[in-house]
């Protein structure tokens, strides 16, 4: 299940009385969000590097800046070791780029 970039959402206050219109927006608004938490998106590792930051995260990958569609790569390297916490995966280039995790 994706959770990436998704919120909960801010459910109508219903109404004294049952009311269908009210009904077919509550349940179109709960199907949308379980859509979106059903969408299986670019979830892979529990650590992101962003720019210079290392960060506790569910997603490895970030939308291509230039490229539509397209997803960059965003793991902390063997020279962050230092910045990474016990657990947290990071990518060993000088052992032909194989992912490790931090023991």
């Amino acid at each position: 299940m994706s959770a990436k970039n998704v919120r909960a959402p801010n459910l109508p206050l219903p109404p004294e009385e049952y009311d269908r219109q009210y009904m077919d927006k509550l349940l179109a608004t709960l199907r949308l969000y379980f859509n979106q938490l059903d969408n299986v998106g670019p979830i892979a590792a529990a650590t992101e590097i962003n720019g210079t930051d290392i960060v506790a995260a569910l997603s490895f990958v970030r939308p291509s800046p230039t490229v539509p569609n397209t997803f960059i790569l965003s793991l902390p390297t063997q020279a962050d070791t230092a910045n990474l916490r016990v657990g947290d995966i990071y990518y060993d280039t000088t052992a032909s780029n194989v992912l490790k995790i931090k023991t």
